[in-house]
């Protein structure tokens, strides 16, 4: 009896020491991924993303390697940003139906798919592809199946930690960690850092920038008091459901409590993030909410600086929306074009305010 490891046994306990390191959802799918492309020769490995828009259950990509490359979705196009129909995967539907571990298919092209649903609170949240040219021994089956119970037991201790237990977006305590990475991935100064903020507010509109947005919903006080707070829960969890299809993988949303949620959204230019601001609050006007009707949205939002600290940014933001509260609610605003226009005054913040304020009262 050799004591010695083969190559395979020390490939694969170098992945799971790397896959159980991690506390953080991207980088746990993009070491799982490396280690299956690595220990099977998969041509493609997929983390597909399962989420549901109102009657809809849409599936879109999260992260993925093919070939070698590790690619996300901030490199794919806008189309598979808004996700595919379930029903357009009948084998992968079968097995969660059934609630099989995994499900194998031969497609069109001849390439062999294996699905490995991933649950989390007895929900399917994303599900693993693997494609190849030809099947897998069962040998090779069980490496994979032991990796993706690995990778299952870490993505619900994360998602126990990390996310709100109504909605299944961030919840608070994990905005700290979120919002210094995407500080440190804003662009770098072109001037120094004086220059720097003294121009940051006449930034060319073609730079993609990184923005922070504050979402309240109105009137929510209303919702709760006629209706009750199951209909409340109800009209939080279909708005977080219009939050998580109206923004990228990459983006991030939180719920802070209460009807406050908190978007980071990543590399966009102004027109782009007004746009994509704006069409969520149109969506959401256009929802119907079951028994409730009619509900809207206040946004306020501002640009993401190395130059600021964390809570100049959010008090920005937040001056946004007390500002789209208290001139009709059901709209966006922009910090900088509040402040251009003379309709706020720069470098003052909400000091005798709550970040999250109560509802300014009706005229």
């Amino acid at each position: 009896m050799t004591t010695s490891k083969t190559p395979l046994t020390e490939t694969l306990l170098k992945h799971l020491v790397e896959i159980t390191g991690h506390r953080d959802h991207a980088l746990l799918d993009t070491s799982v991924l490396s280690a299956l492309h690595e220990l099977i020769g998969a041509k493609q490995v997929r983390v597909l993303e399962i989420f549901r828009l109102a009657d809809d259950l849409l599936v879109r990509p999260r992260v993925w390697v093919k070939d070698g490359t590790v690619a996300s979705l901030d490199e794919s196009t806008d189309a598979q940003h808004a996700g595919t129909p379930l029903s357009s995967y009948p084998v992968l539907i079968d097995c969660i139906e059934q609630r099989h571990a995994s499900a194998a298919e031969i497609a069109a092209d001849g390439r062999h798919i294996l699905w490995m649903p991933v649950w989390t609170n007895d929900k399917v949240t994303a599900c693993i592809e693997i494609s190849s040219a030809a099947p897998y021994s069962s040998q090779t089956l069980l490496v994979i199946e032991g990796i993706l119970s690995v990778y299952r037991n870490y993505q619900n201790l994360i998602d126990y930690s990390e996310r709100d237990s109504l909605t299944g977006l961030y919840n608070r305590k994990t905005f700290d960690e979120k919002f210094s990475r995407m500080v440190s991935a804003a662009a770098p100064p072109q001037d120094s850092p004086a220059a720097q903020a003294q121009d940051e507010r006449r930034m060319p509109a073609g730079v993609r920038e990184q923005w922070l947005a504050v979402v309240d919903i109105d009137h929510f006080k209303r919702v709760n008091d006629t209706f009750g707070h199951l209909y409340g829960d109800e009209v939080l969890i279909l708005i977080a459901n219009l939050l998580r299809a109206a923004f990228r993988a990459e983006d991030r949303v939180f719920r802070f409590g209460g009807e406050e949620f908190v978007i980071l959204l990543r590399s966009a230019t102004l027109d782009n993030a007004l746009r994509i601001f704006e069409r969520f609050r149109s969506n959401v006007e256009q929802h119907d909410f079951p028994q409730v009707g009619r509900v809207t949205v206040s946004l306020g939002f501002a640009r993401i600086s190395q130059y600021e600290t964390p809570v100049v940014i959010l008090g920005h933001a937040d001056q946004a929306l007390y500002h789209a509260k208290s001139n009709g609610r059901n709209m966006v605003c922009h910090y900088d074009e509040l402040v251009n226009q003379g309709l706020l005054q720069s470098g003052v913040s909400n000091d005798t305010a709550e970040f999250f304020f109560d509802e300014p009262a009706a005229s």
